[in-house]
């Protein structure tokens, strides 16, 4: 089991592999039943959730930089370090399973270091190791980074964007939700199943009215199966929604999801479309990620997804009442479901990342009816991400489009969210409302523009 888990975070280490993607192809390679398959998941996205806290323990029982480490004895002693802190693993097991992996993945001189350390560390417990890593460090914020795993740079970044909502206080509460596992939600497709069918397999959602939360394998429910039902975070489900219950002041004749990909939010869009009898278009700029959305459309759909940059729709001719941008963006909204995102983003990407999410916004804005509404969503709470671009789109448009007020709206989707009113724009959070940070503003575009 823990040689599954070791190339797991290999693959992910050296290869750029999503630890989500991946670990449903190593369980079914190595044809584990449940039981282990869970022990797996939890020991090698435990790790990747952990890491930097546990990478300051081994720097302590090692006495040696993590740097100074070999890269598969430092996986080896990450894992070993999960086990004996995170886990109910008993330490002799621990330590001796860790000993063997190192004797089959890492050089046979570290074996003796693995297990020296191992025993270090299996000597205290993870509270008190905790205080020793912390000792020296005086500022709030590198604190919390280190005990919840975070990037320090991400860490400072949700609290900006908490004390921005009057909800500063509320940051290690985040950082804790980052770091615990979120129940898989699913969305039943209007028109293909309902929630009441879906809830067979599960309990209702509380954010989203279309959402079920599972008690089961995906893979055992038939709807899912079908593609009459998908797996879909809430807030997902609740930026679509509000895009669809906006008030247009024209024609409802066509909608589209200009950065589709992968295509879920797409799914719901199309189901909800089809209902209405609208047409409905998808694009996505990359041709792998346009293949997932054309997959994900098929069970439902026979809508053509475009292959192009949606900055180019800025000059079609074609023009659409409702328009969804789920801009690419750093998602730091997701880390509870996607664990080794910490560590691969970095302050150097919001800047590149600012600029496309502009040009995108400015080409979705074009291609808008008057009267016609755009949702610019990204699934992450970062200020540059969200409400920075309100602001800068607001002073671009002066004269040309309205904000409405998302939360307004969320509040009629589903009365329970209780979103404070005095914001227009939406931010979701996963300590509060059980979803992704995900981060919603709706823009109509004045008749007379």
């Amino acid at each position: 089991m823990r040689d599954v888990a070791f190339e797991l975070l290999r693959r992910v280490e050296q290869d750029d592999s999503y630890a989500n993607l991946l670990l449903p192809k190593l369980l079914a390679d190595a044809k584990v039943d449940s039981r282990d398959a869970g022990f797996i998941q939890e020991l090698s996205f435990g790790t990747l959730r952990n890491r930097l806290l546990y990478e300051r323990v081994i720097e302590s029982a090692s006495s040696r930089k993590i740097t100074a480490i070999d890269q598969n004895v430092l996986l080896i002693l990450l894992l070993g370090s999960h086990q004996l802190l995170g886990m109910r693993v008993p330490a002799h097991a621990a330590i001796n399973e860790s000993v063997n992996l190192a004797k089959s993945k890492a050089p046979k001189s570290s074996v003796g270091f693995v297990n020296a350390v191992l025993r270090r560390v299996s000597e205290a417990t993870r509270d008190v190791w905790i205080e020793r890593v912390t000792a020296s460090i005086d500022n709030r914020d590198e604190v919390l980074s280190v005990v919840y795993s975070h990037p320090t740079w991400i860490t400072k970044s949700l609290r900006a964007a908490l004390e921005g909502r009057g909800l500063g206080e509320s940051l290690e509460s985040l950082l804790i939700a980052d770091n615990t596992p979120a129940r898989v939600s699913s969305v039943a497709l209007p028109g293909f199943c309902s929630v009441t069918e879906l809830e067979k397999f599960g309990d209702a959602g509380e954010a989203s009215p279309l959402s079920v939360e599972l008690n089961v394998n995906p893979g055992n429910v038939p709807l899912i199966q079908k593609g009459y039902a998908r797996v879909q975070d809430q807030g997902s489900q609740l930026a679509v929604l509000a895009l669809v219950d906006a008030e247009i002041a024209t024609e409802d004749s066509a909608w589209l999801d200009i950065c589709a990909g992968p295509g879920g939010k797409a799914a719901l869009m199309a189901a909800m479309s089809s209902q209405r009898g609208i047409k409905f278009e998808a694009n996505e700029v990359s041709e792998h990620r346009a293949r997932l959305v054309a997959n994900a459309l098929a069970p439902i759909s026979d809508v053509k997804v475009s292959v192009r940059d949606g900055r180019d729709y800025g000059n079609g001719k074609s023009k659409y009442s409702r328009i969804l941008l789920d801009a690419p963006c750093t998602g730091l909204g997701a880390l509870r479901r996607r664990p080794e995102a910490r560590w691969r983003k970095s302050p150097n990407d919001i800047a590149g990342l600012s600029k496309l999410q502009r040009e995108l916004f400015l080409a979705s804005f074009e291609a808008l009816l008057p009267g016609g509404v755009l949702a610019y969503v990204t699934c992450s709470p970062h200020l540059s991400e969200t409400t920075a671009l309100v602001s800068w789109a607001e002073a671009k448009l002066i004269g040309e489009s309205e904000l409405l007020s998302a939360n307004v709206i969320l509040n009629h989707v589903n009365p329970e969210l209780r979103l404070d009113e005095s914001f227009k724009t939406a931010q979701l959070w996963p300590h509060i409302n059980g979803t992704d940070a995900m981060f919603i503003a709706l823009f109509r575009k004045t008749v007379n523009s």
